[in-house]
């Protein structure tokens, strides 16, 4: 009679690794019931919780495992794979021998190989209703290895990176957690401060979920502050943590918080994606285009998008609409945070960026109006450019880069690029005359004063007649008159005849407008005249 084959283990065994239920779990109801589908949907599902650093994918995952431990009575295996830490990853081979031992193998029995192991652990589970939950995850080819065999098993995996490869590989079915929104907050705040300490000021600890950017790591660090410090109010900690300046350390507690978790997050990086994020630090604005990105990084607009769909599989950037891409406030922040690392040109080359395409802009909105002003002696052209089709293109642009303009403005300025600052706050002249009731007046004295530093009487000339214009339909006739009295002359005396002309041309306009015809008429004609002599038609910036 022939000698039966020996056992892989001795005794069935009920594996339990999870880690202790998370406390004061809040919120993710729509998230749980994603899961819930993906696992139910079909065999051997492998599900991939994504988000960014400190959005609770661990807490995520180990509560619904919890919630669900009756579907697997074959036990639940876990691995902290270690992908986003300051200590290194275990390998595979490690992994699976924990799981080998934990699933009843006599150690002696487990090979010595990681794809022997990997085969025993795929024979093992071939027939059981197992769950594995692998958190923490940094690639899909360290994930691959520690898949289970059977059918009836389910794979859950936390990362802070898409893992893009998994889902076309193993058909990974992605779980996004995005932050939390404002009552879920608020809930996380009430379960760790208490609920009359929250109700005592509704107001601010919604202001909180706010400044936390609806992020869990953020709102439990914040909150354990208070609960150190009873006699402080959480109005209190508003104020605090409205300081950019020490927003990131008071996010931080012990060896838990947000700038070290992003940081782990930023090593993790190839280095150009790690440039471009800290290049980011230096942008004027809340969102950019690869152009943008490519000026501050100083590469190619091409490679600026490779790196930004890099961050964005991070999780450090999110692509909003189709070519714009933009962090989160703390994501923000932090990159603010490492600007003093990024190339201290890239600034100035975004300025310049700006500067070229705005007049690129201005010709594709208003096609043969003289561009509002040449470009400075030492500019320096960026490598590539976007091109617009049309004015509702231009317009486009001009919308979705306005705040980072008007930064870029305030940048100028504050390197004492006045010769730069002032272009940049009339090159949106186009933009101005369709929504000219928009709140342009700061942003055009600001221009003013910098053409005035420069002593630039043709800027000065451009920018108060503009100014001048935008104030009359403010209803500000008085204040627009100071403007426009003045502009023409300062033309004249620059020696710029369309200038001059554009700038009689406002002047009459709103001297009509007040009741004085006769001199409007005479101004007006004197404006043809003016743009008759130079062969061009009077500009209208």
């Amino acid at each position: 009679m022939p000698a039966q084959r020996p056992a892989l283990h001795t005794a069935v065994a009920v594996p339990e690794q999870l880690p202790r239920p998370p406390r004061g779990f809040t919120g993710r109801g729509a998230e749980l019931a994603s899961l819930a589908r993906a696992v139910d949907a079909g065999d051997a599902p492998v599900c991939l919780v994504t988000g960014p650093a400190g959005v609770g994918k661990t807490a995520f995952a180990v509560h619904w495992a919890y919630d669900r431990r009756a579907d697997f009575p074959d036990g639940r295996l876990f691995a902290d794979l270690r992908g986003f830490s300051d200590t290194p990853a275990p390998e595979a081979g490690a992994v699976l021998r924990e799981f080998l031992l934990a699933l009843g193998t006599p150690a002696q029995r487990i090979p010595e190989t990681a794809d022997a192991m990997g085969a025993m652990f795929r024979s093992l589970t071939a027939d059981s209703r197992l769950l594995v939950v692998l958190d923490n995850a940094r690639s899909s080819e360290q994930v691959r290895p520690l898949l289970p065999g059977g059918d009836r098993c389910t794979t859950l995996v936390t990362s802070r990176d898409r893992l893009g490869g998994l889902i076309a590989s193993d058909a990974a079915r992605p779980v996004p957690l995005g932050h939390l929104p404002p009552a879920d907050s608020v809930a996380l705040l009430r379960s760790v401060l208490g609920a009359d300490r929250v109700a005592a000021e509704p107001g601010a600890a919604a202001r909180l979920a706010g400044l936390c950017d609806g992020l869990p790591l953020a709102l439990r660090v914040t909150a354990a502050r208070l609960a150190e410090r009873p006699q402080w109010t959480l109005d209190a900690m508003v104020g605090e943590l409205a300081d950019e300046q020490g927003c990131l350390a008071l996010l931080n507690i012990e060896d838990t918080g947000v700038s070290a978790a992003l940081r782990l997050t930023l090593q993790q990086l190839p280095e150009p994606a790690a440039r471009m994020f800290r290049a980011l630090g230096l942008h004027t604005g809340s969102d950019l285009d690869r152009f943008a990105a490519g000026a501050l990084a100083g590469m190619s607009p091409a490679q600026a998008s490779a790196d930004l769909d890099r961050l964005a599989a991070a999780h450090l950037l999110t692509e909003t609409v189709p070519g714009r891409w933009t962090p989160h406030d703390l994501v923000r922040l932090y990159a603010r945070h490492l600007a003093p690392q990024a190339d201290p040109q890239g600034l100035h080359r975004l300025i310049d960026h700006y500067l070229y395409t705005g007049l690129a802009a201005d010709a594709a909105a208003e096609p043969g109006s003289q561009p509002c002003y040449s470009l400075p002696p030492d500019f320096r052209r960026p490598p590539a450019t976007r091109e617009f089709e049309d004015r509702a293109a231009a317009l486009a642009w001009y919308e979705a880069e306005r705040p980072a303009l008007e930064g870029a403005v305030a940048a100028a300025v504050a390197m004492g690029l006045h010769d730069r600052a002032w272009r940049l706050a009339v090159v949106q002249w186009p933009l101005m005359l369709w929504r000219i009731r928009d709140g342009w007046v700061p942003l055009l004295r600001t221009g003013l004063d910098s053409a005035e530093h420069v002593g630039d009487l043709d800027a000065q000339s451009r920018v108060r007649a503009l100014l001048g214009w935008v104030l009359h339909e403010e209803g500000r006739d008085a204040e627009a008159l100071v403007q426009l009295e003045q502009a023409p002359e300062l033309a004249a005396r620059a020696g710029d005849a369309i200038s001059e002309a554009v700038a009689y041309v406002n002047l009459g306009a709103v001297l009509d407008s007040t009741g004085d015809h006769v001199r409007a008429g005479q101004l007006m004609t004197h404006a043809v005249t003016l743009a008759a002599r130079t062969g061009h038609p009077p500009p209208r910036c």
